[in-house]
C-alpha cells in the first residue's frame, strides 16, 4: 500500500501545480498539442528521406505559409461581413414587428411586438457602444503593459516550444517509456496506443472535418450570392466539433439571411441543397477517409470536458479537457473490460475455474 500512498500524492502534487502554474503552462500545453497534431506529417517527410531537422522545418514552413494566407484573406473578409450583418439587423427587426409579431398574436394571442422593441433597443445601444468598449479595453491594455508584454510573450513561445518538442519528439516518447517499471510497460503502452487512438481520431480527424464543411458551406454560399457565406461557413465548420450542431446552426443562419436577401423559396432550396450536400460529402467522405473506424470521444463528453476545463484551470484547462478526457475515457473502458472479465460480474467464470482447478 506504500507504493499505492505515493502514486496518490504524486498525482496531487501534479494538481496543485497546474492550478499554481496554469498561467504560465499555457504555451507549453499549447506548443504540445500542436507538436502532437503535426508529427505525422513530419515523419512522412522523414519517411520520405529527409533529415529530421529538416523535415520539421518544411512543416513549419507549409503552417506559416497556411497562416499567413488564411489571416491575410479571412480577417478582411469577416470584418467585412460583420459590418454589413450589423447593418442588416434594423431591417430584419422590422420585418419581425410588422409581419411575424402580428401572426404570432393572431396564433397564441401573445403580443411580442414590445418585447422586440426592448430586445432592439438593447441590440442598437450595445452594438454603438462596441467601440467605446474596444477603446476602453486597449486603454486597459496599455495601462498594464506588463500584462501585455507577458502575454505577447506567451504566445510567441508556443512556436519555439512546439518546435523544439516537434524536433526530439520519438526521442521524449521513447525516454518516458523507458523510465516506466519494466512490469507496467505493456499495460502503460497499450493504453497508450488506445488513447492515441481516440485522440488522433478526435483532434486531427475532427479538426479536418470541420475544417472542410466549413469551406463547403462557405464556398457554396457565397457561390448562391448570400450575403456572409464566409462568416456563416466559419460558424458551421466550428460548430460541427460536435456532430449536427454545425448542420443546425449553419442551415438555420443561412435560411434566414437568405430568406430577407432573396425573399423567395428559390433561395432556401438553394441553401438547403448546399448544406445537404455537406452532409453527404461528410458521410460518404471525410468520416470515411479523414476517421475510419475509430471511435472519437462523445459529442456529451467534449462539451462537459471543455466546461470542466475552463472553470478549473481557465484557458489552460480548455487546451487539457479533450485529451484529459481522451484518457479518462480509455480508462473508464479498460475498467469496464477488466470488471467484465472478473468473477465479481460472472459468478460462473468462477464456478468454472474452481471445476477446472479441481
Amino acid at each position: 500500500m506504500r507504493r499505492e500512498w505515493w502514486v496518490l500524492i504524486g498525482v496531487v502534487a501534479l494538481v496543485w501545480l497546474l492550478f499554481r502554474l496554469e498561467a504560465m503552462l499555457m504555451p507549453f500545453i499549447a506548443g504540445m498539442i500542436l507538436a502532437y497534431l503535426v508529427d505525422p506529417m513530419a515523419n512522412r517527410l522523414e519517411g520520405w528521406g529527409l533529415s529530421r531537422p529538416l523535415a520539421v522545418s518544411a512543416v513549419f514552413l507549409v503552417l506559416l505559409l497556411v497562416l499567413a494566407v488564411g489571416l491575410l484573406v479571412l480577417i478582411p473578409l469577416l470584418v467585412q461581413q460583420f459590418r454589413q450583418f450589423g447593418q442588416m439587423i434594423p431591417g430584419i427587426f422590422a420585418w419581425m414587428e410588422s409581419v411575424l409579431a402580428p401572426q404570432l398574436q393572431a396564433w397564441t394571442g401573445f403580443d411580442v411586438g414590445g418585447e422586440l422593441s426592448n430586445v432592439q433597443e438593447a441590440l442598437s445601444e450595445h452594438w454603438q457602444d462596441a467601440g467605446g468598449y474596444l477603446a476602453q479595453f486597449l486603454g486597459q491594455v496599455g495601462r498594464s503593459g506588463m500584462a501585455f508584454v507577458t502575454w505577447v510573450t506567451y504566445v510567441a513561445l508556443i512556436p519555439v516550444v512546439t518546435f523544439y518538442l516537434l524536433l526530439d519528439w520519438e526521442r521524449l516518447m521513447t525516454s518516458i517509456r523507458d523510465l516506466l517499471p519494466r512490469g507496467w510497460e505493456a499495460d502503460v503502452v497499450r493504453l497508450v496506443r488506445r488513447c492515441d487512438e481516440v485522440l488522433s481520431a478526435f483532434l486531427r480527424g475532427q479538426l479536418l472535418v470541420m475544417l472542410c464543411l466549413g469551406a463547403i458551406y462557405a464556398i457554396g454560399l457565397s457561390l448562391m450570392g448570400v450575403r456572409f457565406g464566409v462568416l456563416i461557413g466559419l460558424i458551421a465548420g466550428l460548430a460541427s466539433i460536435v456532430p449536427f450542431l454545425g448542420f443546425i446552426v449553419g442551415i438555420s443562419v443561412a435560411l434566414v439571411v437568405a430568406f430577407f436577401q432573396f425573399g423567395g423559396w428559390l433561395a432556401l432550396v438553394g441553401v438547403v441543397a448546399v448544406f445537404s450536400l455537406g452532409q453527404v460529402i461528410e458521410s460518404t467522405v471525410l468520416q470515411p477517409k479523414l476517421l475510419g473506424n475509430r471511435i472519437g470521444l462523445h459529442p456529451v463528453a467534449v462539451i462537459f470536458a471543455v466546461l470542466a476545463g475552463g472553470n478549473l484551470f481557465g484557458f489552460t484547462g480548455v487546451l487539457l479537457a479533450l485529451p484529459a478526457a481522451a484518457v479518462i475515457m480509455v480508462l473508464l473502458r479498460e475498467l469496464n473490460d477488466r470488471y467484465k472479465n472478473s468473477t465479481l460480474y460472472d459468478a460462473r467464470q468462477r464456478r468454472t475455474d474452481d471445476e477446472e482447478s479441481t
